[in-house]
Formats: C-alpha cells, structure tokens, sequence
C-alpha cells in the first residue's frame, strides 16, 4: 500500500504508469528550474518496428497493441527520470517518493529495452547459418544447436510469465539459456543477452490463446539471426 501511495501522490500510479500515462500533477509540480533542464536533457524515443508488420505468425493487431505497450515503458522512462530529477533538485532525494521512484525505473527502463531487443531479433526470412560463428558456438556449448533449441524452447514453455534470454557471459564466452520472471530481476550480471523472447501475455494470446508453444514456434520462424549473431562478443 505504501508503495502505490507513494506513486499515486506523485501521479505515477502503477496502473497510469503500465498503459504509459502519467498523472499531470507532476507536469503541474515542475520547477523553472526543472523545466529548464528537460529543455536540455536528452529523452529516449521509441523505434519505429512497422517493418514486422506483415510477418508470418503474428497478426498487425497483436504486434500494433505490443508496439504501444513499448511506447509506454519509453514515456514511463522519460518521466520518471524527470520526476527523479525533480526530487533530486528539490531537496528530497531522502524522501519514500525517491525511493520508490528509484526501484520503479529498473522495471520501466528494462521493459523498454528487452521489447527492443526483442522486436530487433524479429523480422528474418531464412534459418540460421549452421556453419556461421553464433551456430557454432551455440552447438559447442550445448553438444549441438539442436540441444539448445530444445532447452530454450522449453524455459520459455514454462509456466509463469517473463522472458526467455540467450546469454553470453562476458568473461567465459558461456551461453546459457536464462528464465527472467520480471524485467528488472533475475539478469546475470555482465552478461549480453543474444537472444530474446517475450512470453508475458500480450506477446501471444490475442493470436494464440493459451497455446504458447504455437507461439514460439511461430517466433523461431521469424528470427533474425544476423541481428542475434551480431550481438555475439
């Protein structure tokens, strides 16, 4: 309960800030000097994904909804950088509202970018290269691609909602399979994710229903694996 006060006194309640509408009190509450600064700070903007639009498995309406979801979590990251900056300014960096800004920006800013990871991994026409150098390196780890396809097809099978990710660790060169039950836990440290898949919800069921598996066929179909493969360290 404190939490939700807390965000809904700075008109950032949870449920305005998951469709990417924020409260105007906070626009209202803005300092000169604050409103100086948002005239000069840099914001993020979301991508332009239109070019998935038409893609085998996925309808424009389910891909339409999930594009305006990202854009949610691109404005929800703006602003709540802005209404850190406005507390930092104010003298009340000590204050519950920073804290609980503070830990809601880890959920805005990765919800933002894992949805551009994900949609960048999207939109391939033709199978991974099996002699180029992320299959190679997938199959040395797992004892074969096919290995790994099976295991990563079943993390993200499992039950719950998330993301399944392909990793690289950075100091080994590992790759691992990775289940992320929320966008701001459970990321290992260092890692670079190389592959992404979305399964909360809103990425399948409006076209699949229940049947997940449907789904994560369908997104095999259509990834990129150039982008994937340039990701690889």
């Amino acid at each position: 309960m404190e939490r939700r006060t807390v965000l809904k006194g700075l008109g950032l309640a949870s449920g305005a800030m998951a469709s990417g509408a924020f409260g105007a009190e906070t626009r209202r509450q803005t300092s000169p000097v604050v409103q100086l600064k948002e005239e000069t700070m840099p914001s993020y903007e979301p991508k332009d994904f239109s070019r998935l639009l038409g893609m085998e498995g996925f309808s424009d309406t389910l891909l339409k909804n999930h594009f305006t979801l990202y854009q949610g979590y691109v404005a929800n990251t703006n602003k709540l950088f802005d209404a850190l900056d406005q507390l930092l300014t104010g003298g009340k960096a000590s204050t519950p509202d920073f804290a609980e800004l503070k830990r809601r920006l880890g959920w805005e800013f990765n919800g933002m970018r894992l949805h551009e990871l994900y949609f960048d991994n999207l939109g391939g026409k033709t199978p991974v290269e099996k002699s180029g150098k992320l299959a190679k390196a997938i199959a040395d780890e797992f004892h074969g691609f096919d290995r790994w396809e099976a295991d990563f097809k079943a993390t993200g099978a499992m039950r719950g909602i998330g993301w399944t990710i392909l990793y690289q660790d950075n100091v080994t060169g590992r790759l691992f399979n990775q289940w992320i039950n929320e966008h701001d836990a459970g990321h290992p440290t260092g890692c670079v994710p190389l592959l992404i898949l979305d399964v909360f919800e809103h990425a399948f069921m409006i076209d699949y229903g229940l049947k997940r598996a449907d789904y994560i066929a369908a997104f095999f179909k259509n990834v990129d694996w150039r982008a994937v493969e340039s990701r690889l360290k």
